[in-house]
């Protein structure tokens, strides 16, 4: 069959996300060692201003984000929803810890403390040719009390003008994010690798992000076996059938990178584990939103790995405090791309001490694996669907699993 040029243009190619963060990556490396000062100094004017904006709409994605996750989470709450949102809630918890004891042993064998990040942004007193000032309308903490505030209340309003407000402004906040920011943010990070290839600091962090990339996924394989073993002991099957079962959902998400495109699959290889259509219909669903092992699992450690790189205290009250407040805070994530890592961008510099050069090298890494959280996080709501099935007590009403 013949195509003209003319066809072949016509075709949109798109790039996801990940190769454009390699691409700018690997850019940043190869110019840094060529540009002189001055092209150098042009990307840390860009970087400049957009991590005055990444400042600016941080509290923004909060309230716009977590408000309606949580008005629609309170509604018809019974039995079944505050079960789902404890047992996922505590599997969040748990990947957090894990990833912190995990961490705490293993990195300081991987990880040599070195230049603190900041020094490295400034790339041998590289400064700006100017900056502009974007201060945020509001801290981080008053953004998520006031998400909660909003969300609990509209939980309970009878009315819905202020719910169709919180949600319009909620497509505001994801189109900025799909319109602007993830659009933009290969050419933020492709200007931090280029500062750090500038300075000669650039080789130790690779080093440290292949280790880290390595440990997280061994962990993660960890956890999903964890979570099935548990439901395993509800449900008094193998816990390897039942997380063999689960593969096209693992897979479906590893392509997509989208709880929420993973659902059907989700909730059919749910249903051939035994699990009751109307259970795998309501918490499949809800878990794609509130469930976010694997995204925590990763943001975690990362955080863990840097703060070791620059020599910060990561001692266990601060941790703790972070990864309850992480569990929250990334609620409504999954329905974005990027989401998660966007929404902890927040709590990251108000209670880990983060700026903006942190900010993006956590940006690079929690992409870079972004896939494979995705695919825990769905592959886990299975198991939740299991023990949620037996705890509501439908077990007897189950079809037989099927293989």
């Amino acid at each position: 069959m013949h195509y003209s040029y003319k066809t072949f243009a016509m075709k949109k190619i798109h790039i996801g996300l990940l190769p454009r963060i390699i691409i700018a990556i690997a850019l940043g490396i190869l110019f840094g060692n060529v540009l002189p000062a001055w092209a150098v100094r042009i990307f840390v004017t860009f970087n400049g201003i957009f991590s005055e904006f990444l400042n600016f709409i941080i509290p923004l994605i909060i309230v716009g984000l977590v408000t309606p996750a949580i008005a629609d989470i309170g509604k018809g709450a019974g039995k079944m929803l505050v079960a789902t949102a404890l047992i996922a809630y505590g599997a969040t918890l748990f990947s957090g810890f894990l990833s912190y004891f995990t961490g705490v042993t293993v990195f300081p064998h991987l990880i040599t403390a070195g230049v603190p990040l900041e020094e490295v942004s400034e790339a041998h007193g590289i400064l700006p040719y100017f900056s502009v000032s974007i201060p945020p309308l509001m801290n981080v903490m008053t953004a998520l009390i006031l998400a909660f505030t909003l969300g609990l209340g509209l939980a309970n309003l009878n009315t819905h003008t202020l719910k169709d407000v919180a949600n319009d402004f909620k497509e505001i906040i994801v189109k900025t994010i799909s319109a602007v920011i993830l659009p933009l943010l290969p050419i933020y990070i492709f200007g931090i690798f280029l500062n750090m290839t500038h300075s000669g600091q650039v080789y130790s962090i690779l080093m440290v992000f292949i280790k880290i990339i390595g440990v997280i996924f061994l962990m993660h394989i960890f956890l999903l076996v964890f979570q099935y073993c548990i439901a395993a002991l509800f449900v008094r099957k193998n816990p390897f059938r039942l997380l063999w079962r689960m593969l096209p959902a693992y897979f479906t998400a590893l392509g997509t990178q989208s709880s929420a495109a993973t659902i059907p699959v989700t909730l059919e290889q749910s249903k051939r584990n035994g699990v009751s259509d109307d259970i795998a219909g309501f918490v499949v669903p809800l878990c794609a939103t509130i469930h976010l092992s694997g995204s925590t699992l990763k943001i975690v450690a990362c955080a863990l790995a840097l703060m070791m790189m620059q020599g910060i205290p990561y001692d266990f009250p601060l941790f703790a405090g972070f990864i309850f407040m992480l569990g929250i805070t990334m609620v409504a994530a999954p329905g974005v791309p990027g989401g998660a890592i966007m929404a902890s961008l927040g709590i990251l510099s108000s209670m880990l001490g983060f700026d903006e050069s942190a900010q993006a090298l956590m940006i690079a890494l929690y992409i870079a694996m972004d896939s494979f959280g995705t695919a825990c996080n769905v592959t886990g709501d299975g198991a939740i669907a299991l023990i949620i099935d037996k705890v509501m007590g439908k077990t007897k009403k189950h079809r037989q699993p099927t293989c």
